[in-house]
């Protein structure tokens, strides 16, 4: 197993290594959902939660659907809808545990991205779960997220990566499948074949 020969141990190296902040990047948190944040999660698509148990365990999961569908209830709250998936919970059981989120939102071409930080809870209210349906199919829970930081963060990992940018994208040649990986990972007697008919039925099927 790697040891790093030179480990940072202390906060007082990570500064020495970054140097002071920006005023700027400091100043710029903000405690509710502005106009400028409101009218950036109504265009997102595409979020990246992280959630953390009281034991420790990580999750970071992603959430996608149309452009809007994280709904803004007041200045302090958002909501976020669950649409059918793999069963497994692990952001909501973290939350039951430990409701301290973060939230990454994704708006595509754009380089800059906007985090949330706050603490959920899950709800079934049907005003609000019917208000989030999606091709008629109404969620059965949802996230609500009190915002205690939210911010513009810069574009630099999105221009280093290229993210946008088709004519930097490596080549997916070679990669495995999401049915070899679930095959091998898993330890299923299933043909790889197999597997992704079922996968492809999944997401023609059930993705609400």
């Amino acid at each position: 197993m790697y040891q790093p020969s030179m480990p940072v141990t202390s906060a007082a190296e990570v500064r020495g290594i970054l140097g002071i902040p920006f005023p700027n990047q400091v100043k710029k948190i903000i405690d509710h959902i502005d106009p400028h944040c409101s009218a950036w999660i109504a265009r997102t698509p595409f979020i990246v939660i992280s959630s953390i148990s009281a034991g420790g365990a990580m999750d970071v999961s992603p959430k996608g659907d149309p452009p809007g569908f994280v709904r803004v209830l007041d200045r302090h709250t958002i909501a976020i809808p669950d649409r059918s998936g793999n069963h497994r919970g692990d952001t909501f059981f973290n939350i039951l545990e430990n409701p301290s989120v973060g939230i990454l939102f994704i708006v595509p071409n754009r380089r800059e991205v906007v985090r949330v930080n706050g603490s959920a809870a899950l709800a079934r209210d049907p005003d609000l779960l019917n208000d989030m349906a999606v091709n008629g199919k109404t969620p059965e829970i949802a996230m609500i997220v009190r915002v205690h930081e939210a911010f513009f963060h810069c574009g630099k990992a999105i221009i280093r990566s290229g993210l946008w940018e088709p004519e930097r994208w490596s080549s997916i040649e070679g990669l495995p499948t999401y049915a070899q990986a679930l095959r091998d990972h898993a330890g299923s007697a299933d043909t790889v074949e197999t597997i992704q008919r079922r996968i492809d039925q999944n997401e023609a099927e059930h993705l609400y």
